[in-house]
């Protein structure tokens, strides 16, 4: 049975990061909000408590039930969590005169402690934190302080219970991931043995105890996670796994054609589905971005449902959904707020007689890539940029028609296209362009012009969490700019969005 970290989400902007650095050491860590703690399972070896947006003092301040937890697990409390570690058995939490927030150095590191190890003295740590904490209880112990801070960290006596007032997540703290490290691996045991080879044993082991000889339909998209899940479900299941390619008119340009042909030799059984004049006619005259989510949602839905009636026993549909879109879309593990829908999540309408499986739910986009590297997929796959589930019909910003459509397709083609000529294509995490509802005046040789703007958009990232706009050559930006113009009737300006997520979302819609 696999060893894993449980870690209790408080609303924390960092929660996923502590699962990120958890993983970074080849353990398994899952995250679950606060008041829906699972019941302690024999394989959970540790807990760790998030930071949170509220204060201790607040009225709604999460408040968790650790009656199974604290003294009988090794414990680690992070920011919020070792404040209330600490004001819950009897220490002293206040607010501080001289808040904390950035960066900040270890002035008294008790190394001795197994907690700090290889922890130096005036190693940088990220600080974020308000309220600090005044005293504690007798049997806890102060191990770390900075030059502000006196109970930066502390260790309770006869428990393997820690509380540390910094971010050892953030790469901002200098030996955040040895700490981390020291918990997981040499206080709760933990064996470093969760690798890509191993989640494809484990996970195609446990697809063929769930699965049987049931038949499995997926809609593949030609991207890293669908098929990376079509894989998966391969080794579980052969030929028992029927894929389904969906053109929804919302593609890229040529996409439906190229896509199909780059899965021959892959072994998998796929079949095209050209469906597009019924996703333009649901889509006609909706312009709210989440109406054109569900729209493109509830077609998708009938079409896999009326494909899979076509494969006799078909009882499964298979889907590449990852966490990422788990947590943007629904509050399912932590009180994460929901961001935008995806169709590919929450589960079924009644009158689809099929069941849900979803392979790559518990993992991040970088790492579904060393999944899919790990079964020998191709780089032309594995090193595709990502693509909205809705195409196309969430960069055309208002009400999309044939025509919007085939204008953004030329505009996407040439951005991308010249990202890849000028060798500027693996720097960019994902790229395209959007269709705004602006026209502007512009001057096409002694002629006016009042035609349409383009914005293109392209972004460095890990997994999709947070992202950073890409600085681009502002001679290749000139260079596309000027293809755009002259190439695509209809566009007569173009723009480059510079903002980052947070505060903005990659995509406008």
């Amino acid at each position: 049975m696999q060893k894993m970290i449980l870690i209790l989400d408080f609303g924390s902007q960092y929660t996923q990061l502590i699962a990120r650095r958890v993983r970074e050491l080849n353990v398994y860590c899952e995250i679950y909000p606060y008041n829906n703690i699972p019941e302690i399972a024999e394989n959970c070896r540790g807990v760790i408590l998030s930071g949170s947006p509220f204060s201790v003092f607040d009225s709604e301040a999460p408040q968790p039930d650790l009656t199974h937890i604290k003294g009988k697990l090794p414990l680690l409390g992070v920011c919020y969590g070792a404040q209330w570690l600490a004001q819950k058995f009897g220490g002293e939490v206040m607010a501080s005169k001289i808040r904390e927030y950035g960066r900040a150095n270890l002035s008294h590191v008790d190394s001795q402690n197994q907690l700090l190890q290889g922890v130096k003295v005036r190693s940088q740590v990220w600080m974020s934190h308000g309220d600090t904490i005044a005293t504690v209880p007798g049997d806890y112990q102060i191990i770390a302080s900075t030059d502000n801070v006196n109970i930066a960290g502390y260790a309770v006596a006869n428990e393997s219970t820690f509380g540390i007032q910094f971010h050892p997540e953030v790469y901002h703290s200098e030996d955040g991931s040895k700490l981390l490290e020291n918990f997981v691996v040499n206080i709760c045991g933990c064996k470093q043995d969760w690798t890509p080879d191993s989640f494809v044993d484990t996970t195609v082991a446990s697809l063929k105890k769930q699965l049987g000889e049931d038949k499995v339909i997926l809609g593949l998209s030609g991207g890293v996670d669908s098929s990376v899940a079509a894989m998966l479900l391969h080794k579980a299941i052969g030929s028992n796994l029927h894929c389904i390619f969906v053109d929804n008119g919302l593609l890229r340009k040529g996409e439906f054609t190229s896509v199909l042909d780059g899965y021959q030799g892959m072994g998998l059984n796929v079949q095209g589905v050209d469906a597009s004049a019924r996703f333009y006619d649901a889509l006609k005259g909706v312009e709210d971005p989440e109406a054109k989510r569900k729209a493109i949602g509830k077609v998708f839905v009938d079409v896999f449902d009326e494909e899979s009636k076509k494969v006799d026993g078909a009882k499964w549909l298979g889907q590449g959904t990852i966490y990422p879109d788990v947590i943007e879309s629904v509050s399912v593990k932590g009180p994460s707020a929901t961001i935008k829908s995806h169709h590919n999540v929450g589960g079924l309408p009644d009158y689809m007689l099929l069941k849900v499986v979803e392979p790559l739910r518990s993992l991040f986009k970088d790492e579904v890539r060393r999944v899919g590297a790990s079964m020998g997929l191709p780089d032309t796959i594995l090193g595709r940029h990502p693509f909205p589930g809705p195409g196309l019909g969430i960069r055309i910003l208002g009400e999309v028609t044939v025509e919007k459509v085939q204008v953004l397709q030329q505009v996407d083609k040439i951005f991308i296209d010249g990202l890849k000529a000028s060798g500027l294509y693996n720097d960019v995490w994902q790229a395209g362009a959007i269709l705004l509802p602006v026209q502007s005046v512009g001057v096409m040789g002694d002629e006016r012009t009042y035609e349409n703007a383009v914005a293109l958009r392209a972004v460095t990232s890990t997994d999709g969490m947070t992202a950073d706009w890409c600085h681009l050559p502002y001679e290749f930006l000139a260079q596309v700019s000027n293809d755009i113009i002259n190439k695509v009737k209809g566009i007569n300006r173009v723009t480059y969005d510079i903002s980052s997520k947070p505060p903005a979302t990659i995509e406008w819609e």
